[in-house]
């Protein structure tokens, strides 16, 4: 007779070649084993003769605890079995419960198996390559409220995401749900593999998509396996990068600084709501969420039809020069290697001697005198305000007056009074080209990088922004 003990023990999937060699010699020298019947046939070759055998069907976990106790505490070996992996879903946890619910002296040990979402990735290729999670639609110890926001949790996270007990004949709705949540947050392409029985006779792979998937393949036999916005199918193999070759493979040119800000930006573009508009609105948006971190720009961007992309052509043309700011601090966030390239100057009059002395004598702001004094040397400059809203009114005040004609405007000064007024203020001149942030959100680095998103445009459509990082 061995000591009292119970091992829980993994035994896979299915497959016998699947059993590890330390559960194996569990098996062979144990004075009984407790399992679910089904389980028998998978390990009744490696059992002793005389060891005891205590099975029982489905949803009597408890009972096949009690009986484990029962017997250890006689000073027996006992050996629980699960299938996959006895500490994920199986009974390592109840058992361990158990224990110290009972005071029990009984030893416990627990030995993993391989799980069946473990059997089910290396049949389908590599789909796990990155950070994933594991969650059962079963709603028997868990509600099902509980569920569904873990599955929320899961799509909006980028997790791929293995699914155990996807179906049955009273749960038929469930994995139905899953799909529709899955499709609000990731994308219709995105692979699904679907196994069943993995490592036992009938085994059957299948490799689709999120879209096509259908639920009436699965059952309480299947792992279902969705991948993450980097996962891929090549023919019946699902693979999810861990990221060798992208950090072997950096476009040639492209240095570190430009790297980062173009992998930034395709993040913010898989995790824009409204990703399909157009292309110099969409150029704008990423370089405005990528400036704030604030997604809220998908809704506060206001952009005439093609206006940066207007801006772009008179800047690269040669018909714009100059770019006039409110402040120094918009003049600074302007990249100096595209002001370069393209020949243009950027200018604040702020500090001007005339503007603060017009100022003085006026009774207005600097930064409103400012612009009259740009106003008078490059009326027809492309203007951009990233803090003073007096700024921006004093500009449509001399448009009206016929003394400016901007070729193109960026308005996003930031503020309480009088901000929102002075952007709808623009607005009415329909002749500018004009880049708005509304409301009462802005700042000098959103001006710049909208000042940048259209001395850059010709890198918006291969989604490189960063050149002269």
């Amino acid at each position: 007779m061995n000591q009292a003990r119970i091992i829980v023990a993994g035994i896979g999937p299915g497959s016998t070649g699947d059993i590890t060699s330390a559960v194996i010699d569990a098996l062979r020298h144990c004075d009984a084993v407790v399992g679910y019947h089904y389980y028998f046939p998978f390990i009744e070759a490696y059992l002793p003769a005389d060891a005891l055998r205590i099975d029982s069907g489905m949803k009597q976990e408890r009972r096949r605890a009690e009986e484990a106790f029962r017997v250890a505490e006689e000073g027996r070996t006992v050996c629980v079995i699960s299938s996959g992996d006895a500490g994920i879903y199986g009974m390592a946890s109840l058992i361990l419960e158990m224990k110290h619910k009972r005071g029990s002296h009984v030893e416990v040990e627990v030995l993993p198996g391989i799980s069946a979402f473990q059997k089910a990735g290396a049949l389908l290729g590599a789909p796990m390559g990155h950070d994933f999670c594991v969650i059962s639609l079963s709603d028997l110890m868990t509600p099902w409220l509980l569920i569904e926001r873990r599955i929320i949790a899961a799509a909006e996270a980028d997790f791929i995401t293995a699914v155990y007990n996807p179906k049955s004949d009273s749960r038929y709705w469930q994995l139905y749900r899953l799909k529709e949540l899955f499709l609000a947050r990731r994308a219709p392409e995105t692979p699904v593999g679907i196994v069943r029985q993995a490592g036992r006779d009938g085994e059957t792979t299948t490799v689709t998509t999120l879209a096509d998937f259908d639920p009436e393949q699965a059952d309480m036999f299947t792992v279902v396996l969705i991948g993450n916005s980097q996962s891929y199918a090549v023919g019946n193999t699902f693979v999810t990068p861990r990221g060798y070759y992208r950090e072997m493979e950096r476009e040639e040119g492209v240095n570190v600084g430009q790297g980062i800000m173009i992998e930034s930006f395709r993040t913010i573009e898989r995790e824009l709501k409204h990703p399909d508009i157009p292309l110099d609105r969409k150029w704008a948006m990423l370089h405005a969420i990528h400036t704030t971190a604030d997604f809220d720009m998908e809704r506060l961007l206001w952009t005439d039809p093609g206006a940066v992309a207007e801006m772009y052509e008179r800047l690269s043309s040669g018909r714009t020069r100059t770019i006039v700011t409110d402040v120094t601090m918009v003049t600074s966030g302007i990249r100096k290697g595209a002001l370069q390239r393209m020949g243009i100057e950027a200018k604040c009059y702020l500090s001007d001697e005339r503007a603060v002395k017009m100022a003085a004598e006026k009774g207005i702001t600097r930064a409103q005198a400012g612009i009259r004094v740009a106003v008078e040397e490059h009326p027809d400059a492309l203007f951009a305000f990233g803090n003073a809203p007096t700024a921006l009114m004093e500009l449509c005040t001399l448009i009206r007056r016929g003394k400016a004609r901007p070729s193109g405007i960026v308005a996003a000064p930031v503020g309480f009074v009088h901000v929102c007024e002075s952007k709808e203020m623009v607005k009415p001149f329909t002749d500018i080209p004009k880049v708005i942030i509304e409301g009462r959100k802005g700042g000098s680095n959103l001006a710049a990088t909208l000042v940048n998103s259209a001395l850059t445009f010709n890198d918006a459509a291969q989604l490189r922004p960063g050149r002269d990082v």
